[in-house]
């Protein structure tokens, strides 16, 4: 495993942004082992929780110094028991963090266009990507989508970070009408763009990849699979890529990603939230074996 530190972090904030929590935390050494892309893994529900997998959720920003020693922020948005009890965390309460985990978004080694695509909080790693990609000399262009205005995350931030924002939502309430593929071609086309980053749901991540191919673009999509330990011991978060060879391995999306080429994702194993193990995956089951 890469450089990884685990600390009891010390809650610095937790600020509602919309229908999220940003949660700002001390934990001395990971931002600088940190780089776009990776994510951490929290526990959560304290001493005496059944709770025993920790979440795990991508990093927004980290900040190597100041009066704290070091700090990271990320996004929660709260579904179940363990994200409620993380967002309900105050100033100085303590949560034990493992960070960074996974593999980064790749860098383009020269200055081309870039479009970053944020589907909901999934946007939350995206600001710190554009940061880093123009201190490159790319230019970046930001697409965020989300069901309705609520759900949007970062919309100012976007407008500091980016060259260009284009807004979404499925009701029509901000920006466009539809979803982030229905623009996507148009902002492809127009600033010539060589890579799409992105980071949301599933189907959001399928649908900007073929957007890509489709414009000669390659797509560097950062997927959002349950992972429940975060450090590939588990393999809850497997799913089917494509390796150099051709070859379809289930691969953990924890220590292989959560960052992949979309078009070595086999997008056809995906039905309804449900990840399928392909017929022609290596080591799977062979009719009629035993």
């Amino acid at each position: 495993m890469r450089d990884v530190v685990q600390v009891r972090g010390e809650v610095v904030a937790n600020r509602r942004v919309g229908a999220y929590h940003h949660l700002t935390v001390v934990a001395p050494g990971v931002a600088e082992l940190a780089r776009p892309g990776q994510f951490v893994a929290m526990a959560v529900g304290g001493p005496t929780s059944a709770n025993l997998l920790r979440r795990s959720f991508s990093l927004h920003r980290v900040s190597p110094s100041g009066a704290y020693g070091g700090t990271l922020d990320v996004v929660i948005a709260a579904k179940g028991e363990g994200t409620q009890w993380l967002t309900g965390l105050r100033p100085h309460d303590e949560v034990d963090v493992v960070a960074p985990l996974g593999r980064p978004f790749p860098l383009p080694t020269e200055p081309v266009a870039t479009v970053l695509v944020g589907g909901g909080y999934g946007s939350a790693p995206l600001f710190w990507l554009a940061e880093v990609l123009r201190e490159r000399g790319c230019r970046v262009e930001m697409v965020l989508g989300a069901a309705s205005e609520d759900r949007l995350f970062g919309v100012v931030e976007a407008r500091r970070s980016a060259d260009g924002v284009t807004i979404t939502t499925d009701d029509g309430s901000a920006g466009t009408k539809g979803w982030v593929s229905d623009v996507l071609p148009e902002v492809i086309t127009r600033t010539g763009a060589a890579v799409v980053y992105g980071c949301g749901p599933m189907g959001m991540l399928r649908s900007i990849t073929e957007v890509a191919s489709a414009h000669g673009a390659v797509a560097q999509v950062a997927v959002e699979e349950s992972m429940a330990c975060g450090v590939g011991v588990c393999m809850t978060c497997v799913m089917p890529v494509t390796g150099n060879d051709g070859l379809t391995r289930m691969v953990r999306s924890c220590v292989e990603g959560p960052v992949f080429r979309g078009d070595r994702l086999r997008w056809d194993a995906f039905d309804d939230g449900v990840c399928r193990v392909p017929a022609d995956t290596v080591g799977a089951p062979r009719p009629g074996g035993h």
